[in-house]
């Protein structure tokens, strides 16, 4: 939800964090504007740029599988999907929503390394672009935060 009360973040100091990124392509304006706001978060909140990984694949149901591969690699805190599906005139949009966003819940389980979700799905481009900048935002601090709490706890 757009402006919600989301509470105040616990701990979003990012200096020691590596965090992997994944935009679709797809709708590229709007995924664009999801990075470029969520990388400026991450830096804003002590993320070292070296430390922010990026990677493109074409669409949303492509994110998943290059999550995947990241988490495989052992070597981030946190990871972040991007991507913007909206609604067309077919069950398209259901599927890809739907399947996109099962994906990346059951990597961030398996793995147990949090992956905010910013695959935002709307009915038409005028509300993708007004949720790209807080979205972007929105997944930056997720990220960080859920690295934080997960580094917490002894999980070996």
């Amino acid at each position: 939800m757009q402006n919600a009360d989301k509470g105040q973040g616990q701990n979003l100091n990012g200096a020691e964090l590596k965090i992997g990124i994944v935009q679709a392509r797809f709708n590229e304006g709007i995924t664009n504007t999801l990075y470029a706001t969520c990388r400026e978060e991450l830096l804003a909140l002590g993320v070292a740029a070296d430390n922010i990984d990026h990677v493109t694949v074409p669409g949303a149901l492509e994110v998943p599988v290059a999550l995947q591969a990241m988490a495989d690699t052992d070597q981030y805190d946190a990871l972040v999907a991007l991507g913007c599906i909206i609604r067309g005139e077919t069950y398209h949009f259901e599927l890809v929503a739907n399947e996109s966003g099962a994906g990346v819940t059951r990597l961030s389980l398996d793995y147990r390394l949090p992956i905010a979700n910013a695959i935002i799905t709307t009915e038409n481009t005028e509300q993708a672009i007004a949720r790209q900048t807080e979205k972007g935002r929105d997944a930056a601090r997720v990220a960080v935060e859920m690295a934080n709490l997960l580094n917490t706890f002894d999980l070996s």
